[in-house]
C-alpha cells in the first residue's frame, strides 16, 4: 500500500504566540510629539532669572558693577561702529531707530512665506511667536517692578526686563524656522543664531542692557516657540531629525567667535567676557529650541525593532 506523507505541520517556537500586536491603521497622534515641558521649563527660567537678578541685592550688585568697568565710552566697544549710534552711519538691524522696520520687514517676509508655501497653521503659529515676544515684552517691561534694593544712582533703576532689541531677533529666526522650508531650515537657523549672537552682544557690552535682560528676552522668545508648538499638530511640527546631527556645534562655533568680537572692549575685559557669555547662552538657547528640540521628541515616538 502507497502511503502519502502527510505535510509537516509547523514547528512550534516558545514565545512565537507573544508577537507584538499589530499598529491601527490610522493610529492618533502621540502628544509625546509635542511636549509641553520645554514652553513650561522656559517660563520658569525667565521668573527665576526675574527673582534672582531684580529682586534681590546680590543680583542687583553684580549686574550694577559691569556698569562701573572700563571707562564707560561706548566708542571702546568693537562694534560701535555697527550700532548707528556714530554720525551719519547706518545701524545694523535692529538697533537705533532701525527696531520697528527690522520687526514690520520679518512679519511681511513671514507672511509672504505663508502664502507662498500655503502653510497656514506654521505661518499663523509664527506670527503668534513673533506678536507675543514682542508684544509681551512690552507689557513686561511696564508691569514688572525694579525695586532699589541697593541704592543703586538714578540712571540705573529704569526698567529694562527684558530687552527689546534682543527679543527681535530671537523671535524672528525661531518663527523662520516654522515657515521655511524643511531643507534651508537649518541654514536659516543658523543665520538667525548668528545675529542674535550679535544683537544680544552688543546690548551687553554697550550698557544699554545688563545681561539678565538680554537673557529673559531670549527666554521669552523660546517660551512662546515652545508654547506655539505645543499647541500645533504633531505633523506640523518642524522635524529636526533631518537636520545635520553636527548641526548645533557647527552653528555654535561660529556664533561664540561672533558673540566674543561683538561683546569686545577696549577698556575692560570682563565686561566683554560677561558680554560674550551671556550672547553666547542666549544663541545656544535658541539653537536647542530650534533644532534641538523637535529632534528629541521624534526619536520618543519611534518605534522600538526588536
Amino acid at each position: 500500500m502507497t502511503q502519502h506523507a502527510s505535510p509537516a505541520l509547523p514547528a512550534h517556537r516558545p514565545g512565537a504566540s507573544r508577537q507584538a500586536p499589530e499598529a491601527p491603521d490610522n493610529p492618533g497622534p502621540s502628544r509625546t510629539t509635542r511636549p509641553w515641558m520645554p514652553a513650561l521649563l522656559y517660563t520658569l527660567g525667565f521668573l527665576t532669572l526675574y527673582l534672582l537678578a531684580i529682586c534681590t541685592p546680590w543680583g542687583q550688585r553684580a549686574e550694577n558693577a559691569l556698569f562701573h568697568l572700563g571707562e564707560g565710552n561706548p566708542e571702546a566697544a568693537w562694534i560701535y561702529p555697527l550700532s548707528g549710534a556714530a554720525y551719519d552711519s547706518t545701524p545694523l538691524p535692529p538697533l537705533e531707530l532701525s527696531a520697528k522696520p527690522t520687526l514690520m520687514v520679518g512679519l511681511a517676509v513671514i507672511v509672504v512665506l505663508t502664502l507662498v508655501r500655503r502653510c497656514w497653521r506654521q505661518g499663523c503659529a509664527a506670527l503668534g511667536v513673533v506678536i507675543l515676544t514682542t508684544g509681551g515684552k512690552e507689557v513686561l517691561k511696564s508691569t514688572l517692578p525694579r525695586p532699589d534694593l541697593v541704592g543703586a544712582p538714578e540712571n540705573l533703576l529704569d526698567q529694562g526686563f527684558p530687552s527689546g532689541h534682543t527679543a527681535i531677533p530671537a523671535a524672528l529666526t525661531l518663527a523662520a524656522v516654522l515657515v521655511v522650508s524643511p531643507r534651508i531650515r537649518p541654514y536659516v537657523a543658523t543665520a538667525g543664531v548668528l545675529w542674535l549672537a550679535c544683537i544680544a552682544a552688543y546690548s551687553a557690552t554697550m550698557g544699554g542692557h545688563r545681561p539678565s535682560e538680554v537673557l529673559g528676552a531670549t527666554l521669552l522668545a523660546c517660551a512662546c516657540y515652545g508654547l506655539a508648538t505645543w499647541l500645533l499638530p504633531p505633523a506640523a511640527v518642524p522635524d529636526a531629525t533631518r537636520s545635520p546631527r553636527a548641526l548645533p556645534v557647527i552653528t555654535l562655533t561660529p556664533a561664540l567667535a561672533v558673540a566674543l568680537v561683538s561683546g569686545a572692549r577696549n577698556d575692560t575685559l570682563t565686561r566683554s567676557l560677561v558680554s560674550a557669555a551671556t550672547a553666547f547662552i542666549c544663541a545656544a538657547l535658541v539653537c536647542y529650541a530650534a533644532v534641538g528640540r523637535p529632534a528629541h521628541a521624534a526619536r520618543r515616538t519611534r518605534p522600538a525593532l526588536d
